[in-house]
């Protein structure tokens, strides 16, 4: 047992005073951990926090997008006025990208030069000729890049894969075919069975003797399939004479069959058993 009380903080756990929430609290969080005051050694660019109203795509787009906005006619543009407002939108991006900078200073001393040419004496034109314009080859690459600048909005506009739309796909087998289920020897029994079962129910007792061809009940089977898509297999076969008629009718059906003359033909598992002519045999005179 303790004695004294620091004892008892020395076997006592450590109690964490961190709070559980501190997100309330902390102001940022570095790499999960919150902080609760900014470091004083923190360094903030001053370039960090301004923001671009206007993006664009090159000088030409800068250009288009002053005579536009100012509903200037591009075939009389006030090169004055532009050419101030270029080149003051060329100091503000000279101060933080200057290599972004010099491809507006191309554009800018082609409108200056355009300018200086408009300002000197022109040379005389030829009689009935038109008197060159400086600005001519400015306003035809403008007039050429707002045509290729409008198409590349209305491709954009268009329903694009994988943005707007996707493709639906749909897996399947070319080459799958129908095939019915083959007819085994154990449903071909089961058939037979349902047969002797019938016939059963119909003996009799005969005194004369009977004699019974197995060739007679082939040639008879085929005439029963002749003309007819396909029958039962139980249609073939008649009960009523008893059991030595079904079985010379079964003998003379498999013989068919193994000189291939029938099929035996099934349109699903556990379905009922068809025969059919495998072609269109003469019948025997």
């Amino acid at each position: 047992m303790p004695d004294t009380a620091q004892d008892a903080a020395l076997i006592a756990p450590a109690i964490d005073s961190t709070p559980a929430t501190v997100d309330g609290m902390a102001v940022a969080r570095l790499y999960g951990e919150p902080l609760f005051e900014l470091p004083q050694d923190l360094y903030i660019p001053p370039d960090a926090l301004e923001v671009f109203l206007e993006a664009f795509e090159g000088p030409m787009d800068l250009l288009l997008y002053l005579i536009r906005k100012q509903n200037f006619n591009i075939l009389d543009i006030p090169l004055a006025q532009v050419t101030a407002q270029y080149l003051s939108y060329v100091e503000q991006i000279r101060h933080h990208n200057l290599e972004l900078a010099a491809e507006y200073l191309l554009m800018a001393a082609m409108l200056i030069e355009i300018k200086s040419r408009m300002l000197l004496p022109r040379p005389p034109a030829e009689p009935g000729a038109e008197p060159e314009d400086p600005r001519a080859e400015l306003v035809r690459r403008l007039l050429e890049y707002e045509r290729f600048k409008l198409a590349a909005q209305q491709l954009d506009a268009l329903p694009v894969l994988g943005r707007d739309f996707w493709r639906a796909q749909v897996l399947f087998d070319r080459d799958a075919a129908p095939r019915l289920p083959e007819v085994t020897a154990s449903e071909l029994q089961q058939a037979w069975s349902d047969i002797l079962k019938r016939a059963k129910l119909h003996t009799h007792h005969r005194i004369t003797r009977e004699q019974l061809s197995v060739r007679d009940y082939m040639s008879r089977v085929l005439r029963q399939l002749q003309g007819q898509r396909f029958l039962e297999f139980h249609e073939l076969f008649e009960p009523a004479l008893g059991v030595p008629v079904a079985v010379v009718t079964l003998v003379a059906l498999l013989e068919l069959t193994r000189e291939a003359l029938v099929e035996i033909t099934q349109a699903e598992a556990f379905a009922p058993l068809y025969v059919r002519l495998a072609y269109s045999p003469s019948l025997p005179s």
